[in-house]
């Protein structure tokens, strides 16, 4: 057993674990050491650097923890199968490259929660500002950023199926927006990507690796940490296994950025949590903060697909003869069909008029595939990925062994209220009318999935609960909020664990809502503000920027009352 001390310990070096390594070892004067329970990722790896390799480290556990939910109550008992990088990177590694804020209504939301008010958009836009280097924006635009590490290209869009889906959008009476991630997220446009020059931008490309070289930053990769370390309620370091050693490091400061399942799971097992349930296993509560684990949520998505009449898709790229002939366009001028994620596209839409923002999102595809890489049985072929964006269903994730290699246990109670079956419902209709327009026609060959067969909204909530998968958003089951608070976690002023000293969470557990997007974004941003939170440097000024709100014009904004109506 060896022993070292760090002024920064941080678990895990995934998205969050990124940004702060880089920011907490800025001015050498700190000493930081970043522990990866996965693999480095290697600059010649394929399966994580090539964008349109996404599907292989899914499921793969040289990359993915490969999680899985409990039987699913409201799902027909399904254990839904949740990927989560494993790797130096983590998520970003080998998610879907999608960058997408949310809405600064989830902000404003946020921020209307008692004790929340320094996380509403107008403190947030900063920080997304200071990550961003956005190509595609105007250098004026004062919604985006210019100059961040995070280089984000806007997707192409330039097969012909994108001009009709976005135009069938049109015609199914959603607008066109400049940017999602700009003034107007409602809409429909090229989505954001972590593609640069044909090559996957993580965060660990972005944030770590151009500065792995610090002296006083220090990165090991294959570093298990199976329990955070106290003296009495303070935390004085962690315990990693690597190599099949055990170790001991110690830390001014323990900061968990293992994400909304690891970072609960750690701290259960090291005795912060509900103090009842840790009892079974022998563990001894150093902290009761029955909130570890609690308010899980997620997105939850299905996949619409169509055959195409005309050969314009991207369905002929599957073919596994032609796949070297990719890989080689790709290998020598990051060009063809593997330097992209595809994803280069969508929208956010209203499903209903009782919501004040989007609930629901689209990605489109110019080809029809599953996640894992099952294609659709067609010669072309499109999709669009949907689901509701803001459930109010909500899970819970408790450890069910103190051996820190055993799962925990997760349940999501996906489709278990009646805001998320109406909303389902309206996905799938509001979907098939858009890609039922007449923009579609030259191209609409029939729905392969889900097919005639599935048409009353009975058998439309079916064939969800029976084909349904996640979109790899699960968040906030370490939730920010106030001490008042009796299932917070973290203290929304330091990301400090309540009720501890030197122990910090920052990572999407903290986030006491989901977004109404993809959550890679999000977490940066949090990550991000952290950093200056933990240094005590203070923290960016407010910017104060009018965004757009439904049906309220810009004299009649009262960004108060209209973030307490979104409270719950």
């Amino acid at each position: 057993m060896s022993n070292s001390s760090y002024d920064y310990v941080i678990v895990g070096g995934g998205s969050a674990g990124s940004v702060l390594a880089n920011r907490l070892s800025q001015g050498g004067t700190r000493s930081v050491l970043v522990l990866e329970a996965g693999r480095s990722d290697f600059p010649w790896d394929l399966f994580i650097q090539m964008p349109a390799a996404l599907t292989f480290p899914s499921g793969n556990p040289f990359y993915d923890w490969r999680y899985e939910s409990d039987p699913e109550p409201y799902m027909d008992g399904r254990r839904v199968a949740h990927a989560r990088g494993k790797v130096l990177g983590g998520s970003s590694s080998i998610n879907g490259m999608i960058f997408q804020r949310g809405n600064p209504m989830d902000y404003e939301r946020w921020g209307a929660d008692a004790g929340m008010e320094s996380w509403d958009f107008a403190h947030c836009l900063p920080y997304f500002r200071r990550m961003e280097n956005t190509l595609a924006a105007d250098p004026d635009d004062e919604f985006r950023g210019h100059d961040g590490p995070l280089v984000l290209e806007r997707g192409p869009a330039t097969n012909p199926l994108f001009g009709a889906f976005f135009q069938a959008a049109q015609q199914a009476g959603f607008p066109l927006t400049d940017d999602v991630n700009g003034y107007r997220q409602e809409g429909f446009a090229p989505f954001d990507r972590n593609v640069h020059k044909g090559q996957r931008l993580s965060a660990s490309r972005a944030y770590l690796r151009p500065n792995k070289s610090r002296s006083n930053l220090t990165v090991l990769t294959r570093a298990f940490v199976t329990k955070v370390n106290f003296s009495g309620e303070t935390a004085t370091g962690v315990t990693y296994r690597r190599n099949g050693q055990t170790h001991t490091v110690n830390a001014g400061e323990v900061i968990l950025c293992g994400g909304a399942i690891n970072t609960p799971q750690l701290l259960q097992l090291s005795g912060v949590g509900d103090a009842q349930h840790l009892r079974n296993f022998g563990i001894k509560s150093v902290v009761n903060l029955p909130g570890v684990g609690e308010n899980l949520q997620d997105h939850l998505e299905v996949y619409i697909q169509h055959a195409c009449t005309q050969p314009v898709s991207m369905q002929p790229a599957l073919d596994v003869w032609r796949m070297p002939f990719i890989g080689m366009q790709w290998l020598f001028g990051r060009k063809g069909p593997a330097a992209t994620n595809h994803f280069e596209g969508g929208g956010f839409v209203r499903s209903n008029e009782d919501v004040a923002y989007p609930n629901l999102m689209f990605h489109f595809l110019p080809v029809a595939v599953r996640y894992d890489g099952q294609k659709a049985d067609a010669k072309h072929g499109y999709q669009v990925h949907i689901g509701p964006m803001y459930s109010d269903a909500r899970g819970s994730l408790k450890i069910k062994s103190s051996d820190p290699t055993v799962h925990p246990s997760m349940v999501f109670n996906y489709l278990s209220t009646d805001q998320d079956r109406r909303e389902w419902v309206e996905a799938v209709r509001i979907s098939r009318d858009i890609l039922g327009q007449s923009a579609m026609a030259p191209y609409n060959g029939g729905e392969i999935s889900p097919g005639a067969r599935v048409q009353t909204d009975q058998e439309i909530l079916d064939w969800v609960a029976k084909d349904a998968e996640t979109a790899l958003h699960p968040s906030c089951t370490a939730k920010m909020g106030p001490a008042s608070d009796p299932m917070a976690v973290v203290d929304p002023l330091t990301m400090g664990v309540h009720g501890t000293k030197g122990l910090r969470v920052v990572d999407a557990s903290a986030m006491p809502y989901v977004t109404n997007g993809n959550i890679y974004a999000p977490v940066m941003m949090l990550a991000e503000r952290a950093s200056d939170l933990i240094m005590g440097k203070g923290t960016l000024a407010a910017q104060h920027t009018e965004f757009y709100r439904h049906g309220i014009s810009p004299l009649e904004r009262d960004t108060s009352a209209n973030g307490q109506a979104l409270k719950g």
